[in-house]
């Protein structure tokens, strides 16, 4: 760290000279533009190649130091989240079907990637979405109007008896996923590239407030999955109507307390977001009542009416952790 005094030229202007290490290794010339921030804490940010995008990053896997394909497909996930560009799949010797269904599965596990170049022995994968192209605020509507729709057709499909649609429920779940993975690569790029706030129209604040709302709807899509895997038994057991009602219902009441928490986020109203709060007890009081009817049941059913319960009230839960987020956001900002 460097103190360097502030020069006045011109009888007017206030003046620091850049530390010459870092422009050299800037590059940064005579008239060149660079552009400075002021940051939220009063510090200044300076930043070089204004109009210019940061260079592709590369991340290369040999698969044989990795060996088994469920590893190498978390270290694909791994690095399409921390923002790789270009990534780089190798073998000394023929790459193996399974490596090579590992790669097909995460093209389609995640958004923008595409094989550009193949050979017996490689693979090369590059982004081809500009970041800017997938606001933050529209994938997080995207997100909950999925997980709101896994939980509404979860009870419907409870009702009808209908189990294509629970199938069906499983498989949205893979797409909040992608989502998810999405505004995470898009915060770490955030991170590494400063000027890409300029081009989305976010601030890192924002940005960081909406990945942790992506990661809470990701695990509320995660329990609207293991509600979908469970009510097949309870269509198999012929649940009794009230038992049916009463899920509907709490699950209803779940889904508006999430549903308020989201409009309390985008609207920043903290009142709502307060009354999100408020509003869990009840929930919570109807998911224990139903939680001891389910004791008295036996075997498979008990345990699929006490999981698919919890995972409701799990919902109305990090309905209530959004609106926590709201809150602590406005009052930062006021």
């Amino acid at each position: 760290m460097e103190i360097r005094k502030v020069q006045i030229t011109g009888g007017s202007s206030f003046v620091v000279s850049l530390p010459k290490e870092w422009a050299r290794a800037m590059n940064i010339r005579k008239n060149d533009p660079l552009l400075v921030r002021v940051q939220p804490d009063g510090t200044l940010l300076v930043t070089p190649r204004v109009s210019r995008a940061s260079e592709p990053t590369v991340k290369s896997i040999d698969v044989d130091k990795i060996g088994d394909p469920k590893f190498f497909l978390r270290t694909l996930i791994g690095a399409y989240i921390t923002g790789h560009t270009v990534i780089r799949i190798t073998s000394r010797s023929r790459l193996a079907p399974a490596f090579r269904n590992m790669v097909n599965e995460f093209t389609q596990m995640t958004i923008g990637q595409e094989i550009v170049d193949e050979t017996e022995s490689s693979l090369t994968l590059k982004d081809l979405l500009n970041p800017a192209e997938m606001p933050f605020e529209s994938s997080i509507r995207r997100m909950y109007l999925i997980v709101k729709s896994m939980y509404r057709d979860g009870m419907t499909a409870l009702q009808n008896g209908d189990m294509e649609l629970t199938k069906d429920i499983v498989r949205r779940d893979r797409e909040v996923d992608r989502l998810h993975w999405l505004i995470a690569r898009q915060f770490h790029l955030l991170l590494k590239e400063i000027g890409l706030m300029e081009r989305m129209k976010v601030s890192l604040k924002v940005a960081f407030e909406f990945y942790i709302v992506s990661r809470i709807l990701e695990r509320v899509g995660d329990h609207g999955e293991r509600i979908a895997r469970y009510i097949p038994t309870l269509i198999e057991s012929r649940p009794d109507e009230r038992l049916a009602q009463d899920l509907k219902s709490t699950n209803e009441m779940a889904m508006e307390i999430l549903d308020s928490a989201m409009k309390a986020l985008f609207s920043g109203n903290v009142l709502e977001a307060n009354g999100v709060i408020e509003a869990l007890g009840t929930l919570e009081e109807r998911a224990d009542g139903i939680s001891d009817r389910a004791l008295q049941k036996k075997g498979a059913i008990a345990l699929s009416i006490g999981y698919i319960v919890e995972s409701v009230r799990r919902a109305g839960e990090y309905g209530a952790d959004i609106a926590e987020n709201v809150i602590n956001h406005a009052i930062d900002e006021a």
